[in-house]
């Protein structure tokens, strides 16, 4: 016997994305919406304070159960946490725009390929995610760093080390601001203002950063959603016509021997860049032989990110590193190139740095140091400051960068689990040295505005980092999985959304970006959805 069970909308994951779209219906559509997580409910926000505290002492995940067993997947996995909220439950909060030449690669440079929409087609969906999630920034130069409306939060203040930073990077001829942060500066919808006193790494204690269950919290409470944990999609079925998706089979993992059908007029696929192509491949029927929405051969293709250098830079200021270590400044003086320009794209950030300013035991000789001796080192150390320096560059994704199924490998219900495989495009290849050696040169540069001088050469992470693709959209159905809106060409019902619709990875943390295009999902979906109540007679926002 099958469970069935009935709803207007059913959302698969419960990450940032699904957040964003399950926020946006609740408020402009009476819809049923269904949300489906594949793992446990998170840590409730009255316990992180504790759960930090066992991290500390007993370096005990703070997250509780935020993974399954079993799902160990072979390739660069950013991370597996699979519980509700996702991802975004234990993000860093950096919340920078593209900008406007992320979405025109191949227009202004002649690599890659175009977004099918602009950065000003995204500005009020940056805004709407901006204003949902409680985004702290401050404006940077207009020409840099353009936005169609002011931040909703006032700028997470400048430490005393970064004013100090900030007036070394102009002085390399580099402007510089504070970096956007998805942190409260000010109380904000119910939530705290930051304490500055970097508690929040691995897990805000207070609630002054955003996560997606502050989303869910409240439309769980009111019953505008239903979100069910601990229940995997396995399977999408089609309509015996092939055009639209009829119903989801998922499996509850505390009763695996009653299949559940999810019924629904229209499916959100809304699992990340690792699990919505995963389950699309896993679709695969009568009528869609190698996936749903594969049409194109393009599902789990694509794969997009970015790589990044890095350095430490000794400095002639007096720092004193500690406080909210985690904030950084920005630039986007290096991503904005001028069409025809050598594709050579980066941003660049700055944070203080302890590096070799901490309290030791030991000299540089190996000779042990007691009582007054480990003051007057540690004096003599902090004379001078440091800084940390890193620079994203921009990757033009290849085909080969793939999702596939590893039929060596299974789930407990025998579904082949993801194989990951991330690939630059020939053009990329060719362009890293250069790209790497001028990021190199740069901070040799600031360096010695600041005599300063490099503690160690540039560190290269070959980790793709932010990722995302897997769907990438487009206007042509051959060449693309999804429309500008994130519907599936081959299924006029089915939607995925987020990271997945990505065309590129540019330079920056790309979490803002899915939450944009989610939103900007949301606003097409409604359209097909009875208005709530408040908005019948007005229309939709």
């Amino acid at each position: 016997m099958r469970r069935a069970i009935e709803t207007d909308v059913c959302v698969v994951g419960s990450g940032i994305s699904a957040a964003m779209v399950a926020d946006r219906l609740a408020r402009t559509t009476s819809a049923k919406i269904l949300v489906v997580e594949a793992g446990d409910d998170t840590v409730p926000l009255p316990e992180r304070a504790a759960a930090r505290e066992r991290f500390l002492r007993y370096n005990e995940n703070p997250w509780g159960r935020d993974h399954l067993e079993g799902y160990e997947v072979e390739g660069p996995l950013q991370s597996r946490s699979m519980q509700v909220g996702g991802l975004a439950m234990h993000w860093g909060g950096v919340t920078p725009r593209f900008s406007p030449e992320d979405f025109r690669h191949r227009s202004l440079y002649g690599v890659g390929t175009d977004w099918p929409i602009s950065y000003e087609d995204l500005d009020p969906f940056y805004q709407e995610a901006e204003e949902l999630m409680g985004i702290a920034g401050e404006q940077g130069p207009e020409d840099l760093d353009p936005r169609g409306k002011p931040f909703p939060l006032p700028a997470i203040p400048l430490t005393y080390n970064l004013e100090l930073l900030k007036k070394w990077a102009s002085s390399a001829g580099i402007a510089m601001w504070s970096q956007p942060s998805a942190r409260n500066s000010i109380p904000y919808r119910g939530r705290p203002q930051c304490c500055r006193n970097d508690t929040c790494s691995p897990i805000c204690p207070i609630g002054a950063k955003y996560s997606p269950d502050f989303t869910w919290s409240p439309l769980r409470k009111t019953n505008r959603i239903t979100l069910t944990p601990r229940t995997l999609v396995r399977k999408l079925v089609l309509s015996p016509n092939g055009m639209t998706v009829s119903h989801a089979i998922a499996v509850n993992r505390d009763r695996p021997d009653e299949p559940v059908e999810l019924h629904a007029k229209l499916f959100v696929v809304a699992a990340g860049y690792t699990w919505s192509s995963h389950l699309l491949l896993l679709s695969a029927q009568d009528k869609a032989p190698s996936g749903l929405a594969n049409s194109s051969g393009l599902v789990g293709k694509y794969l997009a990110g970015h790589r990044n250098v890095q350095a430490t830079i000794e400095l002639p200021l007096k720092l004193y590193p500690g406080m909210n270590e985690q904030h950084s400044l920005v630039t986007k003086q290096f991503m904005r190139l001028k069409a025809g320009s050598n594709f050579i794209r980066h941003d660049l950030r700055i944070w203080e740095s302890s590096t070799g300013r901490t309290p030791r035991l030991v000299d540089d000789s190996g000779t042990l140091m007691l009582g007054d001796a480990i003051l007057d080192d540690w004096r003599r150390r902090t004379k001078t400051g440091t800084a940390r320096v890193r620079a994203y560059y921009d990757i033009i994704p290849d085909r080969a960068s793939e999702l596939t199924l590893d039929a060596t490998r299974t789930n407990a219900y025998g579904d082949p689990l993801p194989k990951l495989s991330f690939r630059d495009a020939p053009e990329s290849v060719a362009m890293r040295p250069r790209t790497e050696e001028s990021i190199r040169t740069l901070f040799s540069d600031m360096a010695r505005a600041g005599n300063g001088r490099l503690l160690r050469a540039p560190t290269v992470d070959n980790f793709q980092d932010h990722p995302s693709g897997g769907c990438r959209m487009g206007t042509d159905a051959s060449t693309s999985v999804v429309d500008s809106w994130g519907r599936t060409h081959d299924h006029e019902n089915l939607f995925v959304v987020g990271a997945p619709t990505h065309v590129s990875g540019s330079c920056a943390n790309a979490t803002l970006t899915f939450c944009a295009l989610a939103l900007r999902s949301a606003h097409e979906m409604e359209k097909a959805l009875p208005p709530a109540a408040s908005t019948k007679s007005r229309g939709s926002e």
